[in-house]
């Protein structure tokens, strides 16, 4: 199956609801050389999900784009702008609404000038969530379908121990495997010892220090964006994420901009989520920066970027330790030997304390929302009584 992969604007700037999409006909789309689904990742347990819809008269695409609500889908037919339907965006699927790696189910525009609908999500081998920013208690699925994770971070006033451990943690929990990338190497006086600080925290996780601006070192990055395979870039604003994507790709397909000298904070040149077919084969999907990262159900996540934790608590005198001036605490033992840092241990703190408030929140909601669903069904048969 071949299909368009195309980055032009054909899914910029207008939304669904406001002007009209620009016409276009399958024939124009049409390309032999385009990549096949295959390329784009599309697998035998994609195909066995998608038997069902297929029924319907769907087709299967992935999600490349996506700003403000407005998809682009690639499919067997080329690229087509979408919108997801509304059974996706306010129905009681758990998968929510679509993001970019996802492979859906399209329902085919009549109207040239129509977006398909995006009816169904086939089921996830991977998702990267967080806590959205703000008040509400809702996940954001940031990219789907990951196999790879470069959790890139600056050797600037970017760098941030702590921050690494929050971006390991949700990685972890993705199910895709977390590579740390360090950017901006040959501006750092004391690269070998920030390496050697996140190889000890970053346990069983791959580490490459980079330069995105010079080219050095992004030749082993490639190793992990092979035919098939989707490689994501996550990090702050201004670490270097469209400038990696921009040299792995071997062309400027993503605006870079400058960042502040003060505080080397950058602006946010990367306004939407997309997917980049890379040259050798592979997949690459770049994001906005990210000012905040809240966690979002990354228990399991948590235990593993920090196993040596995990691992010393399996030792404490008591089973239910909470590594606060228990006797017998072999997590404290650790501390106050020196083999285990004090910053480690008040980060796995932290991180534990902000995952059991979002799971307090996640409950109440949930209860809410299904006293709200029973309120809603004793109202319908006041209106509509049983016939007896």
């Amino acid at each position: 199956m071949r299909c368009a992969f195309m980055t032009i604007p054909l899914y910029q700037a207008r939304r669904l609801s406001g002007s009209r999409l620009p016409r276009y006909s399958r024939r124009e789309m049409a390309d032999p050389t385009a990549p096949t689904l295959e390329d784009l990742g599309w697998n035998e347990a994609f195909a066995a999900a998608f038997v069902p819809y297929a029924k319907q008269g769907m087709v299967p695409g992935r999600v490349v784009r996506e700003s403000r609500g407005v998809y682009g889908v690639a499919t067997a037919d080329g690229d087509l702008p979408a919108a997801a339907s509304g059974r996706l965006w306010h129905g009681e699927e758990s998968e929510g609404a679509p993001a970019v790696g996802d492979w859906v189910a399209v329902r085919r525009p009549t109207l040239p000038e129509e977006p398909g609908l995006i009816r169904a999500i086939l089921p996830r081998k991977s998702k990267f969530s967080r806590k959205a920013a703000g008040s509400r208690t809702d996940e954001q699925v940031v990219a789907a379908n990951v196999d790879t994770v470069f959790l890139m971070t600056g050797l600037d006033q970017d760098f941030s121990p702590r921050r690494i451990e929050r971006y390991l943690t949700a990685a972890w929990e993705s199910g895709a495997t977390p590579v740390v990338v360090l950017n901006k190497a040959d501006l750092d006086d004391a690269l070998q010892d920030h390496v050697l600080e996140v190889e000890r925290l970053a346990l069983g996780v791959s580490v490459h220090a980079i330069s995105a601006a010079t080219g050095d070192g992004v030749e082993t990055l490639a190793s992990y964006c092979g035919p098939g395979r989707t490689v994501s870039v996550l990090g702050s604003s201004g670490v270097g994420k469209s400038t990696l994507i921009n040299r792995l790709l071997g062309r400027d397909a993503q605006r870079t901009g400058a960042v502040r000298t003060s505080d080397d904070t950058g602006r946010h040149t990367t306004t939407h989520r997309e997917l980049f077919l890379l040259p050798g084969g592979g997949l690459i999907l770049d994001t906005p920066g990210m000012r905040e990262l809240q966690l979002w159900e990354a228990e399991d996540g948590l235990g593993t970027a920090f196993a040596d934790i995990e691992e010393l608590a399996s030792v404490c005198r008591f089973g239910n330790c909470g590594h606060a001036g228990e006797p017998g605490c072999a997590v404290e033992a650790a501390v106050a030997d020196g083999t285990l840092a004090a910053g480690r241990l008040e980060s796995w703190r932290k991180l534990q304390k902000e995952l059991e408030h979002t799971r307090t929140r996640q409950d109440a909601l949930a209860r809410l929302r299904e006293k709200q669903k029973v309120k809603a069904l004793h109202k319908a048969i006041r209106r509509f009584p049983p016939r007896g």
